[in-house]
């Protein structure tokens, strides 16, 4: 069997360094930086010839960076005769332009990422909730798409939830948030339909279920600036809910994250580590993150092995 290597790049290092520690491994050694014009850089300082390499490396901002760095260090493996090459993206950036919407003239970015990887060798891709299933298809290597729910799951069950309800933040999340609403002892659910009655006017949500004293979870793929969050939050809270918690496996906090976070009246955001938090994100007191190492070093030790993926969700 090749020899297992793990490699980084400077998108999530204490992620991949928990990684490797769970492995029982030390990270590959690599030199990843810039030259003087701001070009990435890689040389690879240890023999890869025929080894099983998994590149560990979320495409989040600075997304094109990222993004280089992750196909730069595919190609300098691939030319150093690496046997097989996974790409470890815990977070895959431009993932919300997966169609054009009544034939909008915009990119399918998410298809072009797909392509770009692909061209450079890559040989198998492994992810953390897809903002859309159907990037799998976007490729022609496979894809192995795993979920942080069992994470952010186990985490609930261990809370203290007081007669708890699931909340979808919108119609599109209503699969998602049922699948969690089955798992947590199968508890109701309620969604959030947010509309737009004409141009600038405000978003008016309506809230589909019964909230009252009770602890709402709202659930998510990932969060980016928390205001649509914020505000589901205080339309609950106006229907009666006793306290809101919000969970996302992908915390993006761009914009005005920290002001809306801050400000907001949800008791707590529960995020996993796919994308490091910037220090005033920390320093929040109702901010808190779960490591996903445990789940993706099993999936690695998995892939290597050639086990199944899919056993590792089975309930």
């Amino acid at each position: 069997m090749p020899d297992m290597k793990l490699f980084a790049g400077n998108a999530t290092p204490e992620l991949a360094q928990r990684i490797a520690n769970r492995l029982y491994t030390s990270l590959g050694d690599a030199a990843v930086g810039r030259f003087s014009d701001g070009e990435v850089s890689v040389q690879i300082n240890e023999n890869v010839r025929g080894g099983d390499i998994f590149i560990i490396q979320s495409t989040c901002a600075p997304t094109n960076d990222n993004l280089m760095e992750l196909v730069v260090m595919v190609d300098a493996l691939r030319r150093a005769s690496a046997g097989r090459i996974t790409a470890v993206i815990p977070y895959f950036g431009y993932a919300r332009q997966d169609r054009r919407v009544r034939s909008a003239r915009v990119p399918i970015t998410a298809k072009v990422v797909a392509d770009f990887l692909s061209s450079v060798g890559v040989d198998r891709v492994l992810t953390v909730d897809l903002h859309a299933e159907q990037i799998q298809g976007f490729f022609d290597v496979p894809v192995d798409n795993v979920f942080g729910s069992p994470i952010l799951l186990e985490d609930m069950l261990q809370i203290g939830l007081e007669n708890p309800i699931v909340v979808s933040p919108d119609i599109g999340g209503v699969v998602r948030a049922r699948a969690i609403a089955k798992l947590l002892n199968d508890t109701d659910m309620a969604i959030i339909d947010k509309r737009r009655p004409r141009a600038n006017v405000s978003q008016v949500m309506h809230i589909i279920g019964d909230v009252a004293g009770r602890d709402c979870v709202l659930v998510d793929d990932m969060i980016d600036t928390g205001g649509t969050l914020c505000k589901a939050a205080e339309a609950l809270k106006e229907r009666g809910a006793k306290r809101v918690f919000a969970y996302a496996t992908h915390p993006i906090f761009s914009g005005n994250a920290v002001e809306n976070l801050r400000n907001s009246v949800i008791d707590e955001v529960v995020v996993c580590d796919t994308i490091p938090l910037s220090d005033e994100i920390k320093a929040l007191p109702n901010v808190r993150t779960l490591t996903l190492s445990g789940m993706l070093a099993e999936a690695i030790r998995r892939i290597s092995n050639e086990e199944s993926i899919s056993a590792m969700f089975e309930h």
